[in-house]
């Protein structure tokens, strides 16, 4: 069974499939554990994993390795972010060969324009490009895979634009007509008025996918009352956890003059030797090192 089977096995069993980000093998093996139902390949996580700003400065060689890489560590479905797909209709042609190849069960494709700037900066430039256009892009990630499960997800940024929920609700019903697979609609409101407003007006067949990075308080009762979402992104929490925990102890180790204190509160050397898999490599020694 194909991951994107799986993915879409899973959404239609439990009604709502949970994603959490993940920027690395050990952060996708962690999320696994936890017990996610898919991984999101972040590009916004990877960009902070590399000390740069969401603006489309990752290539796609990077974001594919890192991909690859955490496929290679973890059996769940991947959800590829791939922003604008790196260019026009023809970039993505190319990069739905890849990123299939590569083991992602999903891609999402935005309607902004490339380079692209990260949704909930403030002040940031939202330029989308023309429905026509978008729809090229998604008509030509569906023409190009292989496999029939593996999705492929329209991402409007109309609200984050700034734009009318008409006019978001017009480009959706775009993608929609040439086969988009889901539809992920984004705000940076700090309430879920928006995006629940939009999901009740949405009279399109083709599932919602919402991310609540802006909104918490948007939680899953609350997502699964609106009827017609079946996946949720948590988009940037691993990332931000790292950041919180790194941080936190880097400081008390300074304050403390030495580990001494932080060491009782960190998981173990034994543990990162688990996630390692060290037995694993334990026992290959046993068999054939002679």
């Amino acid at each position: 069974m194909s991951k994107g089977r799986r993915l879409r096995d899973r959404m239609a069993s439990s009604g709502l499939a949970h994603v959490m980000a993940a920027h690395s093998p050990l952060s996708a093996r962690l999320a696994e554990e936890a017990g996610f139902d898919g991984l999101w390949a972040s590009g916004f996580e990877l960009s902070a994993l590399y000390g740069l700003a969401d603006v489309s400065l990752v290539s796609m060689t990077q974001h594919l390795e890192m991909l690859r890489a955490m496929a290679e560590q973890s059996s769940l479905p991947i959800v590829a972010d791939i922003d604008t797909g790196f260019g026009n209709a023809v970039n993505v042609v190319h990069a739905i060969r890849q990123y299939e190849r590569a083991g992602a069960a999903a891609v999402v494709i935005e309607d902004k324009s490339f380079p692209k700037v990260t949704s909930l900066v403030a002040d940031g430039r939202q330029d989308l490009v023309r429905i026509e256009e978008f729809q090229g892009k998604i008509a030509a990630a569906l023409a190009t895979r292989i496999d029939p499960d593996f999705l492929v997800i329209a991402r409007t940024e109309a609200l984050i634009a700034g734009l009318s929920e008409q006019e978001a609700l017009k480009r959706a019903q775009a993608y929609e007509e040439v086969g988009a697979d889901m539809i992920l609609v984004h705000s940076k409101q700090k309430t879920p008025a928006e995006v629940e407003s939009f999901v009740r007006a949405w009279a399109g067949k083709a599932p919602i996918v919402l991310v609540p990075t802006a909104y918490p308080e948007l939680n899953a009762e609350r997502i699964r009352a609106l009827g017609k979402v079946r996946m949720v992104i948590y988009g940037n929490h691993a990332i931000r956890a790292a950041v919180t925990a790194m941080k936190d102890v880097f400081a008390r180790i300074l304050a403390d003059g030495g580990i001494h204190r932080v060491n009782g509160d960190i998981v173990s050397v034994e543990e990162v030797f688990r996630l390692q898999r060290m037995d694993q490599v334990k026992e290959t020694e046993k068999r054939f090192l002679r």
